[in-house]
């Protein structure tokens, strides 16, 4: 008689495994690991954390921002070098700790901004038609350098709209 087919007694069956006594939450992307491979090379810390177009633009914008300034005009697009950097190094660690708070639970799924936006598909086809244009001789780069103002009234103009939205959609009804 083979022992493959006796069935243990109901009181022997194996327990389960103890429960994790590690007190710190589990991370699906270190913080400290994004920040560090976005300190070193801008982009590098979203691509770790899995955010490929965000990493694209990231580096392309530092790159774009680095040619225009040796290429153009040092000025305005050095202001642009440590703005890309430092907010490519907030955004690596914030979005790593986002990742983690939705891997634990801790956020909705609604509350979040999506992980890739199409605005940066966006951007990077933008910004791959200027410089194709560019490469043509269709689009001279250096003539265009004067209008660089322009960028920051769109911007300014987005971010007041985008305000002026959430502060209508958050009225409660109540006379203030």
């Amino acid at each position: 008689m083979s022992s493959d087919n006796v069935v243990p007694p109901e009181g022997s069956r194996p327990s389960l495994p103890p429960p994790r006594l590690d007190p710190r939450p589990m991370q699906v992307k270190n913080p400290i690991v994004a920040l560090f491979l976005s300190f070193l090379i801008p982009g590098i810390g979203q691509g770790y954390n899995g955010q490929a177009a965000k990493a694209f633009v990231f580096f392309l914008s530092f790159a774009a921002s680095l040619y225009a300034v040796i290429q153009i005009d040092p000025l305005p697009y050095a202001f642009l070098l440590p703005f890309i950097y430092f907010y490519g190094l907030v955004d690596a660690y914030r979005s790593a700790e986002l990742l983690n708070a939705r891997a634990q639970g801790g956020l909705p799924s609604l509350d979040e901004e999506p992980q890739e936006s199409p605005a940066w598909g966006a951007t990077l086809v933008l910004l791959g038609l200027v410089f194709l244009a560019s490469n043509l001789g269709w689009l001279n780069i250096y003539s265009l350098h004067r209008f660089w103002p322009i960028i920051l009234i769109v911007f300014g103009v987005l971010f007041m709209r985008k305000s002026l939205q959430g502060s209508r959609g958050s009225g409660d009804g109540r006379a203030d």
